[in-house]
């Protein structure tokens, strides 16, 4: 055990890797504690340092009251939620580039697959250290560009085209989640994480999104019950995955969003703010029977 890497969480924050004798130097200095959660390979969870076997020696620091290693509650699910890490200008200049390369079309498939490993990198997931995406340009190229292709068709003069449009472009986006989950790792390992929603699905609760657009406020609500139909079709994981978020909280936020981007100064900021609280929206809850 002397030689693994060990990953330890601190002000909702994951750290790591850090050897077991870097470890245990932090203890001795208080800086993890028998209440800090740590991880190493082979471990199923998340444990307290003062839980793991013949980890902490006697006479070591006391446990402080809670657990500051404890990772964001996911509302009222009590699971282990998401957490990303965005500097304000990379988060903003990558975004630039991303919309850059799809507006010319063929250079969206590196522009997309470059901020999907990018974002990935930031993400900090319960259990799974150094999360990243590994998917290829070359993988689904083709979706990339034909989604780029209809952003232009929409803004044509031909009537009704962006309606008959809006399920072909749902559809190209059925293909990048499912390409996305399925090529996801952790410390370099591929995870059996698969997508299993169906297109027809997919593509209905899009629809019903864009129509509750007329209640004026019920999309909200709409777009968190999509969200959680995506995370119930998420397989291949040890926890089951779930969208903490009301349709209230859903509201307010995105049109603070909308009102922020309005005014154009404040675009960097609402656009963190909202995906940091975006993301944190997905918890992991232990399932009854883990996958093997």
């Amino acid at each position: 055990m002397a030689d693994r890497s060990w990953f330890f969480a601190s002000q909702g924050q994951q750290h790591g890797p850090v050897s077991e004798v870097q470890l245990r130097d932090l203890i001795a200095t208080g800086k993890v504690t028998p209440a800090t959660l740590v991880w190493t390979d082979g471990m199923a969870n998340w444990q307290k340092a003062g839980d793991v076997p013949g980890f902490l020696v006697a006479g070591g620091p006391p446990a402080m009251s809670g657990s500051p290693g404890l990772p964001a509650s996911g509302g009222g699910y009590g699971g282990e939620a998401l957490s990303i890490e965005l500097g304000l200008w990379p988060f903003f200049g990558r975004s630039l580039v991303f919309m850059i390369g799809i507006l010319l079309v063929i250079p969206a498939p590196w522009a997309a697959t470059s901020f999907y490993r990018w974002f990935a990198s930031r993400v900090r997931v319960p259990g799974r250290p150094n999360f990243a995406f590994t998917g290829q340009v070359g993988d689904i190229w083709y979706v990339f560009m034909a989604m780029a292709l209809i952003t232009y068709a929409g803004l044509s003069d031909v009537p009704y085209l962006q309606y008959v449009l809006l399920p072909v472009q749902t559809f190209l986006s059925w293909l990048t989640v499912r390409w996305a989950a399925a090529n996801l790792s952790s410390n370099g390992q591929p995870l059996p994480i698969a997508f299993k929603g169906s297109a027809l699905g997919y593509v209905g609760w899009n629809l019903l999104t864009s129509l509750s657009v007329i209640t004026i406020v019920g999309w909200a609500w709409v777009m968190t019950a999509w969200m959680r139909w995506i995370c119930r079709n998420v397989s291949g994981t040890r926890h089951e995955v779930a969208f903490s978020a009301t349709g209230l909280g859903m509201l307010w936020r995105t049109l603070l969003l909308v009102l922020g981007c309005g005014f154009l100064i404040p675009i960097p900021w609402v656009m963190r703010w909202y995906t940091r609280w975006f993301v944190s929206q997905f918890v992991l809850i232990q399932r009854v029977k883990f996958f093997v």
